[in-house]
């Protein structure tokens, strides 16, 4: 097992919302601060060949946890689908091409569910990751991810790189990004509720009709996952993350509306894409290769959301 508190170690996207716990965690567990690198775009653009190239030879990192991506939901995913897809590409391209040149001991890439297909059967498992194309409107997104999980493979079995690949559900928690224009079910819901209950709306209006279903997993039990891959495998066996268990989205909503305590009525606003049917990972692989599982409750995960949202200067509660 690779003992981490004797490694250099990059966190790309170390300074955002899942990155920041990483860190924390790898703080935790006894790697010094000065161990800890964390490239930031302003210093090292990612998606340039020339820009990681340095990075490398700069920082001489020894292990990467590559988390960095562009994303956002729904409605991020239709506006930008090409910039989504270059960026989350081009990162990972160059990383793993940067690992493979200056010797890198481990590559962690941290994938993402939508790169399963948009019907593949529920729980999802990581076999049925190429039995079908993505759900369309995060497609370009989840084709990108997929693709440096090919990489991956190609690099191990070529050049020797060891890498680990992950492939976490959505995730939520304290931190996450509550910009109405790319935030994530969860986030955008809760400052939804928040708004319309301060302003004693009668309201809210909710995407979609609310029959598909998602899986969440609280942003802590993620970063323990991460860690784990990182210390356990060496071979990029994709290894899903997250609880096992679904929610309809209109569960979902009248739940963060109860927790919120928003009275009001939901509206549903059928025009509006539901994206992908379903969402549930089988997590037995990461029980038996990992000895990981999530540990928050849901609702104790999102009262931990909202209160830290409740706390902020831009929330309209603080």
């Amino acid at each position: 097992m690779l003992d981490l508190t004797r490694e250099r170690i990059a966190v790309t996207g170390g300074a955002g919302f899942l990155g920041r716990v990483v860190c924390q965690q790898l703080r935790e567990r006894g790697v010094a601060a000065e161990q800890i690198l964390v490239p930031r775009q302003r210093d090292y653009d990612l998606t340039d060949a020339a820009a990681v190239d340095r990075f490398y030879r700069e920082q001489q990192p020894t292990v990467v946890l590559h988390l960095a991506a562009v994303v956002g939901g729904i409605g991020a995913n239709r506006k930008h689908p090409g910039l989504f897809f270059f960026a989350n590409m081009a990162m990972g391209l160059h990383l793993i091409e940067g690992a493979r040149r200056h010797g890198l001991r481990k590559f962690v890439q941290v994938g993402t569910v939508c790169a399963y297909p948009k019907f593949a059967p529920a729980p999802f498992k990581e076999e049925d990751l190429w039995n079908g194309y993505p759900e369309e409107t995060n497609a370009p997104y989840g084709v990108a991810k997929k693709a440096l999980f090919v990489m991956l493979d190609g690099y191990q079995r070529e050049y020797g790189l060891a890498s680990s690949v992950v492939v976490p559900v959505n995730l939520y928690g304290p931190g996450d990004n509550f910009d109405p224009e790319s935030s994530h079910v969860i986030p955008a819901l809760i400052r939804k509720c928040e708004e319309a209950r301060l302003r004693n709306e009668p309201k809210i209006v909710a995407w979609g009709t609310g029959a598909a279903s998602r899986e969440f997993l609280y942003v802590d039990d993620c970063a323990a996952g991460i860690l784990a891959a990182a210390e356990r495998m060496e071979l990029p066996t994709p290894i899903n993350l997250g609880t096992g268990r679904e929610i309809k989205i209109k569960e979902l909503v009248e739940l963060i509306a109860r927790l919120c305590d928003f009275r009001g009525k939901i509206e549903w606003d059928a025009s509006q894409p539901d994206g992908q049917p379903r969402r549930q990972l089988d997590v037995s692989r990461a029980r038996e290769l990992l000895s990981w599982q999530a540990r928050v409750s849901f609702e104790e995960g999102l009262r931990r959301t909202i209160a830290w949202w409740r706390e902020q200067p831009a929330s309209p509660s603080a």
